[in-house]
């Protein structure tokens, strides 16, 4: 008889892009497949290879308890049912949740500590409340992993983690979908965002950034790829007028970003907090570009400081202007050096193939 593997995840397009590999991993090993997410245009896919869907409802940002519990009682009905031999977990709520829900019917479960969010670095009641629930959520896990040192030790200092755990290059990258680019021309130095736009993915800094250095290099372009949060929609007329003026262009959200990459000598992540391990830094930088990025968990881990990029204080708007001058001075030469030496840094550090391995071998350990 097959066994059984179990996803949960908060988004159809997010397991599909980061998991897919480990997905069509196991089912070529035998396994029955079964992913419970909201649905998206990406679960048809994932569905046409052997996977079993259950749709499931994850507010990712919401805050209501009520909620919440009824997500608790959403995946013990979805664990009673499918009877799992496995659980995998991914992002926030299903490590939470579904930690819970699989402790309460003995399940195995491995967690994946994508990033522990906003929530562990402002309010302090929403802190408390988040320890307690990975205390509880993540006792019995047979593996959590984690993307970044910092994280690591924020759930070991607060002795949330004791049971097994294992640092992994966060969600890896496939170096085949993302092959090494040749650099873009002397004459073109385009900047780009790649991500939701919200004020912790650091959009302010990056509008700042371009207002300023596009004043003083008229030829240099920033571009913003990416869709608004609904929660967020005063920077949809921020956006707008940001674009009007010539200082960013605003290419919305896209499928494929790879030739808006190709098109980039270097990506800027100026994000606050929460990373598990950007992918967007991982990707860009498998293509051979250079990184600036903000100096937090999940996003310094990618930049080896004037090797194949810089780093910048978080929220300081000055210091990202100061980083992205720096590159702006340097030679062609040494900007397309940054590029390979990124490149060599994916390749040696950060293959989607050691993901794949790391969970292959806690799965298969459980029935040994």
């Amino acid at each position: 008889m097959k066994k059984k593997v179990l996803l949960l995840g908060n988004h159809g397009f997010v397991i599909y892009n980061f998991r897919k590999e480990l997905i069509q991993r196991l089912l070529k090993d035998g396994y029955d497949v079964y992913i419970s997410l909201p649905y998206d245009e990406k679960v048809d896919v994932m569905v046409s290879w052997g996977c079993k869907f259950i749709e499931t409802k994850v507010d990712r940002r919401g805050t209501n308890p009520a909620t919440d519990l009824k997500l608790v009682g959403h995946y013990l009905k979805v664990l009673k049912k499918i009877k799992p031999d496995v659980v995998l977990t991914y992002t926030i709520k299903p490590n939470l949740y579904g930690g819970i829900a699989c402790r309460i019917l003995d399940i195995p479960c491995i967690n994946n500590i994508t990033g522990l969010g906003s929530g562990f670095s402002g309010n302090p009641a929403l802190k408390f409340l988040l320890t307690s629930l990975y205390k509880v959520g993540l006792k019995k896990s047979r593996c959590v992993f984690f993307q970044n040192t910092e994280d690591m030790n924020v759930l070991i200092n607060n002795k949330i983690i004791k049971g097994p755990y294992e640092l992994i290059p966060g969600s890896g990258v496939n170096l085949n979908e993302f092959e090494f680019m040749e650099f873009p021309p002397e004459d073109k130095l385009n900047f780009i965002f790649i991500g939701r736009i919200m004020k912790d993915k650091g959009i302010d800094q990056y509008l700042e950034a371009a207002k300023e250095v596009k004043r003083k290099y008229p030829k240099v372009n920033f571009n913003v790829i990416g869709f608004i949060e609904k929660s967020q929609s005063h920077y949809i007329d921020l956006i707008k007028q940001y674009d009007n003026e010539g200082y960013i262009n605003y290419l919305g959200y896209q499928s494929d970003v790879r030739p808006f990459i190709q098109e980039a000598s270097c990506l800027i992540q100026p994000s606050h907090g929460g990373e598990g391990l950007s992918n967007v830094l991982l990707e860009t930088a498998a293509t051979g570009r250079a990184l600036i990025a903000s100096d937090i968990a999940g996003c310094k881990e990618t930049v080896d400081e004037g090797v194949n990029g810089y780093t910048f204080e978080k929220k300081n708007s000055e210091s990202l202007i100061g980083k992205v001058e720096k590159f702006i001075k340097i030679s062609y030469f040494d900007k397309s050096e940054m590029g390979k030496k990124s490149r060599s840094k994916i390749e040696n550090e950060f293959n989607r193939e050691l993901v794949i391995t790391a969970y292959l071998h806690k799965i298969n350990g459980i029935w040994r």
